[in-house]
């Protein structure tokens, strides 16, 4: 036992941040299910687990456990659901992090999911067909959303190749998924699809922004580190001799290596002469 045990501590310490994540979802999900066990072998209709750490629609009783609006993200109600978001988190996952950085997953997963289940009780206590609801929300599909919607508006012509289907771009799959979340919301399991929603949308912010050179996660650090700086854009103000960025064979050479720097490190990786450099040639 004590050989298993530390296996699984090696596996999961040489895992990538994909691997891990699925690892801890797959960990909570049997955790939550033995207490599930426990409660009917005792008779009780009470699951410590989902009680406790399972996102309330209702804003008053969110105050007594606040951790839940984070927490619910890793409990999910059947094998079918859990088996389904790691699916996509895989596959997906992965391929976001060709693109960019493993602490950038960690921001769109964990904005993701916070997003989600801020725009989940917001709604179930604005719209009036959803109020007076005792629903809970579960599962990390809207963390998910998040990367899927992120990787997508950053390289949308990118294709995936579905069986008995063939190739198939990016935006296409995203917005099919955008879309089914959208016209199933009366049918049922209305906070999921709402949560999935919010996911998507700070994925696709984050992506532009990170396409702008102005950086959703850098304006936040910038908040809290309360340094003042001067914006993007002054960076090139100089009186005496201001030349543009030329598209020139050698500004295209500089572009196409800090593109390449970007594929292999991610965008957070670039200096900030670099950064500019890029900015300034998308506004030329």
């Amino acid at each position: 036992m004590t050989h298993l045990i530390d296996q699984l501590k090696y596996r999961y310490k040489k895992a990538s941040i994909v691997e891990k994540l699925i690892y801890i979802n797959v960990a909570v999900f049997f955790l939550g299910y033995l207490f599930n066990t426990v409660a009917f072998l005792i008779d009780s209709k009470s699951n410590f687990v989902f009680d406790w750490f399972a996102l309330p629609a209702q804003f008053d009783q969110i105050i007594y456990r606040p951790w839940s609006i984070i927490t619910y993200a890793f409990l999910h109600a059947s094998l079918w659901h859990i088996l389904s978001n790691l699916l996509i988190l895989f596959y997906i996952g992965n391929l976001f992090l060709d693109y960019f950085t493993q602490k950038q997953f960690i921001n769109y997963y964990f904005l993701g999911a916070l997003f989600g289940g801020a725009i989940f009780l917001l709604s179930f206590n604005l719209f009036p067909a959803l109020q007076h609801s005792n629903s809970v929300l579960v599962g990390a599909s809207a963390a998910v959303t998040s990367i899927f919607v992120g990787i997508a508006t950053y390289m949308p012509q990118y294709e995936i190749k579905i069986r008995f289907i063939g190739f198939v771009k990016l935006w296409t799959l995203a917005a099919v998924w955008i879309g089914l979340d959208l016209i199933q919301i009366p049918a049922g399991n209305a906070g999921g699809h709402i949560a999935h929603l919010g996911g998507a949308l700070i994925g696709f912010i984050l992506t532009t922004q990170l396409q702008k050179g102005n950086s959703f996660l850098d304006a936040i650090n910038k908040i809290f580190t309360a340094k003042k700086q001067k914006p993007l854009r002054t960076v090139y103000k100089n009186k005496a001799k201001t030349k543009p960025v030329a598209n020139t064979q050698s500004n295209q050479k500089k572009i196409d290596e800090i593109l390449d720097k970007i594929s292999k490190s991610g965008y957070e990786t670039l200096t900030k002469e670099e950064k500019a450099f890029l900015f300034k040639s998308g506004k030329s």
